[in-house]
């Protein structure tokens, strides 16, 4: 191999492939990328058995090769380099010299050979995406997914496509957060998928606020096309839990409240609380006031927000950060909240913007 590559976009591909990657992995050449100079294109590749990134680089191909370096060793390498060319060439004993102005490099590599492979997609029908809704998306669901669940399916979220309809669904067993839009192009047939929570956070560091990007899917996986690069990762088996039948028909307390005050009530109250497994805050509701408290060996605190209100006063708890993630990731000033009752799930929606769905089961309070 024999290339000379832009040290930024170099740089920038190998960031991408290294979110593939597990740092906890044993084995060596799962440590690295492979580097692939070939057809005048140089491709970054990452792969960590569940997932694929791959980034396409304009490059001079002086002569084509592939070979796998540690990804860590390779990266700071680059990153480091000045902003202008850098020359990478290999020889027959898998050792990687890399030259850039007054720079010097020489690595040890390892054959590409045993690399894993993907399985190649169909590129056909694929789903046009904006990629700046796609982020908001995930930025306002991901969050609720499970981490190390008894059901594999909660570690992922639902992609559910319905003629030109797109909602993103992600549920731990506490919460539900669901994402509704539309796509710019009708698909023929419905399609449900679930989406690994990790993927999709690899996905979400890769997208722009502009442009769009393409998502294929077949029975075991699912292709993202963003630009020059490509993700392919595996799809969870298995059925989703079926959401809809989840959110309550009726309330019996609603009300309206501002979004950032709200937040910022919760934040304070939660500020007593030093563990995640006592973090429980108590709202009661009454005619235009919500006062947030919170108790423990810390001390206490006691907030109070003005809201607008229709129904029955109520006293309600619920775990602190479960309800922050909820609102800080709605864009609307104002929220809505129906209550069913303070042992049943609240439903938090913006009162404007995107179509979103928050619930939340609260923590029964003692007597």
């Amino acid at each position: 191999m024999n290339i000379l590559c832009n040290q930024k976009k170099l740089a920038n591909a190998i960031t991408n492939a290294q979110k593939a990657i597990n740092n906890k992995t044993t084995i060596e050449l799962l440590k690295g990328i492979l580097i692939t100079a070939k057809n005048n294109k140089l491709t970054i590749t990452g792969y960590d058995n569940e997932i694929s990134i791959e980034t396409s680089v304009e490059s001079q191909i002086n002569k084509e090769g592939t070979i796998v370096v540690n990804s860590r060793l390779m990266g700071d390498i680059i990153r480091k380099l000045p902003d202008t060319f850098v020359s990478i060439e290999t020889d027959e004993d898998y050792n990687v010299f890399i030259n850039c102005l007054n720079s010097r490099f020489k690595i040890k590599g390892l054959p590409a050979d045993e690399f894993p492979k993907q399985e190649e997609l169909s590129m056909d029908n694929m789903i046009k995406f904006n990629q700046a809704e796609l982020k908001n998306m995930i930025r306002q669901t991901v969050f609720a997914t499970a981490i190390e669940p008894i059901n594999p399916t909660l570690a992922g979220e639902l992609l559910d496509l319905n003629g030109d309809k797109v909602n993103l669904v992600a549920l731990d067993g506490y919460r539900l957060a669901i994402r509704k839009s539309n796509l710019e192009e009708s698909i023929d047939s419905d399609i449900n998928a679930i989406i690994p929570g990790i993927t999709l956070n690899h996905i979400n560091s890769l997208l722009s606020d502009e442009g769009n990007l393409f998502v294929g899917l077949d029975s075991k996986n699912i292709i993202f096309i963003i630009g020059d690069t490509k993700i392919v990762a595996r799809l969870i088996d298995g059925n989703f839990t079926k959401y809809e039948s989840l959110l309550p028909k009726e309330y019996i307390t609603k009300i309206q409240v501002n979004t950032r005050n709200l937040q910022e009530c919760i934040e304070r109250a939660a500020l007593l609380f030093t563990s995640a497994k006592n973090n429980l805050i108590k709202i009661s509701i009454t005619d235009g006031l919500m006062v947030i408290t919170s108790n423990n060996e810390n001390g206490n605190a006691y907030e109070e927000v003005s809201i607008e209100f229709e129904g029955e006063n109520i006293d309600i708890a619920f775990n602190s950060k479960y309800l922050l993630e909820g609102i800080k990731n709605i864009d609307s000033e104002f929220i809505n909240i129906e209550f069913g009752g303070s042992v049943n799930p609240a439903i938090i929606k913006p009162v404007d913007g995107p179509e979103y769905i928050y619930l939340l089961l609260p923590v029964r309070l003692g007597n």
